[in-house]
C-alpha cells in the first residue's frame, strides 16, 4: 500500500537526478523553473513512499494552477527498482484521487526515441486504464510530438479547442520566455468546416 504525500524543495533536490535519468533533457523543466513554481504554488511534487517501510517509491510533478481548473501531470515514473510491482497503478490511483474535485487532469505522453511507437503505444494504455482519453492536439515539447490525454473529474474531455491556451498558461507559469519558446510549440487543432 501507498501513501502520498507532497514534496517541497528538499525533496527536489534528491529526487531531481531521478527526473533528468526517466526524461529527455528535451522535455525536462529546469530545476530552478521548477522551485520557483513550487513556492508560488503553480506546481505539486507528489512523492509515493511504502506504507510498511517509509521509502519513497515514485514521484509526480504536476502544474497544478492553470486555466479552466485543470491540472497538468508532467511528470510521473516509479523509481527504477520498484518497477513492475504495480505500484505505478496505485500511485495513478492515488493521483486521481487528489485532483477529484479539479475539473479534470491533462496528461502529456512523449517519446523521443521511440521508432516504432511501441512504448508510447504501452503508455497510451496505461493512462487509459484509468479513464484518460486522448485529446485532439497539435503541440511539440522539446521537439517531440506530445500526445495529449484528459482524465475527465469535474469538466468535459473534449478540451481539444482549449489546449493551446491551456498549455500556454502552464507553461508560462514556470518557464522564462526564451525557455518557453525553445521546449514549447503548441497550435491549435484546425476545426473541421460546416458542410454546405
Amino acid at each position: 500500500m501507498l501513501n502520498i504525500r507532497k514534496g517541497g524543495h528538499v525533496e527536489l533536490e534528491r529526487f531531481y537526478s531521478a527526473m533528468e535519468i526517466d526524461f529527455d533533457a528535451k522535455e525536462l523543466i529546469g530545476k530552478w523553473s521548477i522551485h520557483r513554481a513550487m513556492s508560488a504554488g503553480d506546481q505539486e511534487l507528489l512523492l509515493f513512499s511504502d506504507a510498511a517501510t517509509g521509502l519513497d517509491v515514485g514521484y509526480a510533478l504536476v502544474l497544478c494552477r492553470g486555466l479552466y481548473g485543470y491540472v497538468l501531470l508532467k511528470y510521473f515514473a516509479v523509481l527504477p527498482w520498484y518497477r513492475g510491482k504495480g505500484l505505478g497503478i496505485e500511485a495513478m490511483r492515488l493521483i486521481n484521487k487528489r485532483y477529484a474535485d479539479r475539473q479534470g487532469i491533462l496528461a502529456e505522453l512523449t517519446a523521443f526515441d521511440d521508432t516504432d511507437g511501441s512504448y508510447l503505444r504501452k503508455l497510451r494504455k496505461f493512462f487509459a486504464r484509468f479513464g484518460y482519453v486522448q485529446v485532439e492536439s497539435d503541440y511539440r515539447l522539446g521537439g517531440a510530438p506530445v500526445t495529449l490525454m484528459v482524465k475527465p473529474m469535474q469538466g468535459p474531455w473534449d478540451v481539444a479547442a482549449a489546449v493551446p491556451r491551456m498549455i500556454r498558461d502552464f507553461y508560462s507559469r514556470c518557464l522564462l520566455f526564451g525557455a518557453y519558446e525553445r521546449m514549447i510549440d503548441v497550435k491549435p487543432v484546425p476545426t473541421a468546416e460546416k458542410p454546405e
